[in-house]
């Protein structure tokens, strides 16, 4: 059997690692970075330490010209064209490199790493993957190159989350040479400084938008609003752009007539998985300001990393973003393996790099929600390790805070994510692509019957915190399975309800994620050089564990009565039961410690 075959046998399609079981050499993880990919990584991190890191302040002055020279210069050291195809000038590198990019250099201001994210993503991704082969090469190498810059104009006064609900009229001329179009979009990141729109607009009545490769004309009937005052990304460039009888040739209609809602959906899959690698990096450097200033912050006559307070916070930040790390770059691996299987079948570049990223759509939206809202409380934790000075804008923790929390709106909202997850996950079992009837069935089953009291072996590392994980995917069964048998279609309509099944979908994974990446490093490098790391699986699992609790619980009371509700609730208690509690906070203490010894993140 072939290394392509097996591989092929080993890789669950999206959503599938709720019901079957993931072993830990089956994940890619930050460790298993090639030669390659490290010194991509070094690159990178020098260039944001040099441009970025180092004129932070620049950002947060509004200098929007810095930021578009930095982009020009990361378009000169070829970070622009990571995920472009080597025929249109670009680098032709995998998705987990273009992963690894996306993370490292978005961590040192929230205004680069919109514009990075806008242009390399959704202003230059849809030509590549929906262009036709001239529009590719006219477009895509000045984008890959940073000779020009990509915008994206989708949302409208009136069309935020409901994307397909947008009024941008296009009207094709009588010669049938040209399209005009007129509207009015907000939002645009980039708009200030782009050569380029990637823009969707409505042809007579259609049901689905169109999209359009716009070139940026003033004299064309495009102009722009002023700079959006925003909460943070202040350097991000932020405008409206209407267009007034736009003359766009027909040749640069993008993809097929009324595809404009595909397009926009499949460049949001892939925008969400990178949103959440645009997050890590963030992270990572909080922890390392955090534990740097408490290090040297004395009170009481010694340094504040020493109270337990603050021990807490350190540990809970660095957790958190070491369980991100785990559950992205497994994502990432994922899609780059189903693109590279689809690509052996036949498929072309653009279908398999649709369809791979569209499988995990799942995990991309899981991802997008977890990540996002985890910078949100490192940075508020940054915020308090450092006190009154968090509060200054001369600290760099203020804008951090500020810059995250754009995250959880960007790429749909974290609510909205939050249902798709569980919407999709329930659309791929209506199509056999995931069976959750039937471990959904034998949950109902479990439940009826007498529970072991067996102690079970956990001399095994992770055995025990394997054997409740699969415990935890069985209460998430048991919430939606009898959801869906109650309400069926309907369920899309228990916003609340879906909101906390997923709630439990995303711990499940990330959970998981982070023991699966933990385990596979403690064979190779063994487990007393993982110490911490152990550490940091079994407290995040415990702190999922403590979620799963509480949303199983909030799911439970909100649909089911009498019989049902105590079966469930007695299931729910059953499930999340440790045999061995951990000790929270001499977990918290191992790992605070660690990084405290360290002064820095130093887990990727």
């Amino acid at each position: 059997m072939s290394t392509e075959t097996i591989q092929k046998d080993n890789l669950l399609r999206g959503g599938q690692f709720l019901v079957k079981e993931t072993k830990c050499e089956d994940i890619f993880t930050l460790e298993d970075l090639n030669e390659e990919q490290r010194m991509m990584r070094e690159s990178t991190k020098e260039f944001v330490d040099r441009e970025l890191w180092a004129h932070w302040e620049r950002f947060e002055k509004k200098d929007y010209a810095y930021t578009e020279e930095c982009m020009r210069k990361a378009g000169e050291l070829g970070l622009l064209s990571v995920a472009v195809p080597e025929a249109y000038g670009g680098m032709g590198m995998g998705f987990v490199s273009t992963m690894l990019v996306c993370d490292y250099i978005s961590g040192a201001t929230g205004s680069f790493s919109t514009a990075f994210g806008a242009h390399t993503g959704i202003g230059t991704m849809p030509i590549t993957l929906y262009g036709t082969e001239e529009q590719k090469l006219k477009y895509v190498p000045k984008l890959a190159s940073g000779e020009w810059f990509g915008a994206y104009c989708l949302t409208e006064p009136g069309a935020g989350s409901d994307a397909n609900s947008g009024k941008t009229k296009a009207v094709l001329s009588e010669d049938g040479k040209y399209y005009s179009i007129t509207g009015q979009k907000m939002w645009i990141s980039n708009a200030g400084f782009c050569n380029l729109f990637i823009v969707f607009a409505r042809i007579e009545d259609d049901k689905n938008i169109t999209g359009f490769i716009v070139e940026n004309d003033p004299k064309n009937g495009i102009s722009l609003g002023e700079e959006e005052k925003k909460l943070g990304i202040h350097s991000s460039s932020t405008r409206q752009v209407f267009f007034n009888e736009t003359k766009v040739p027909v040749e640069n209609m993008l993809s097929e007539r009324g595809n404009g809602f595909k397009i926009a959906m499949n460049a949001l899959n892939v925008g969400r998985i990178k949103l959440a690698a645009a997050c890590l990096e963030a992270q990572r450097r909080v922890v390392t300001e955090g534990v740097k200033y408490a290090n040297e912050r004395v009170q009481f006559k010694t340094p504040i990393i020493n109270f337990g307070a603050i021990k807490a916070k350190i540990a809970d930040m660095a957790v958190n973003a070491y369980a991100g790390e785990s559950a992205c770059y497994r994502a990432a691996k994922n899609i780059e393996d189903r693109i590279e299987i689809r690509q052996s079948e036949g498929n072309s570049h653009q279908e398999a790099e649709l369809k791979g990223v569209e499988e995990y759509a799942i995990e991309c939206s899981i991802l997008k929600v977890a990540v996002s809202e985890d910078v949100q409380q490192t940075t508020d934790e940054g915020v308090q390790i450092y006190g009154g000075m968090g509060f200054s804008a001369d600290a760099p923790m203020e804008k951090a805070w500020r810059d995250a929390r754009i995250a959880r709106i960007y790429e749909g909202t974290n609510e909205i994510n939050r249902m798709l997850a569980v919407g999709m996950l329930v659309k791929k079992a209506m199509k056999g692509h995931v069976d959750l009837l039937g471990p959904a069935t034998a949950v109902a089953d479990e439940l009826m019957g007498i529970p072991s009291f067996d102690t079970p072996d956990f001399s095994e590392l992770f055995s025990e915190e394997k054997d409740l994980l699969s415990r935890l995917k069985k209460v998430f069964l048991m919430v939606a399975g009898s959801a869906v048998q109650k309400f069926g279609p309907e369920l899309e309509n228990h916003q609340q309800l879906m909101l906390a099944a997923s709630d439990i979908l995303i711990e499940v994974y990330m959970a998981e994620s982070t023991i699966l990446r933990t385990e596979k490093n403690a064979k190779r490098f063994g487990e007393e050089a993982q110490a911490t790391q152990i550490a940091m699986a079994k407290l995040y699992l415990y702190n999922a564990t403590e979620t799963v609790i509480r949303k199983g619980k909030e799911a439970i009371i909100s649909f089911a009565e009498g019989d049902e509700q105590r079966m469930m609730l007695m299931g729910l208690k059953r499930f999340t039961k440790y045999t061995n509690n951990p000790n929270v906070v001499a977990l918290r203490t191992q790992i605070a410690d660690k990084v405290s010894s360290d002064n820095t993140y130093s887990f990727d």
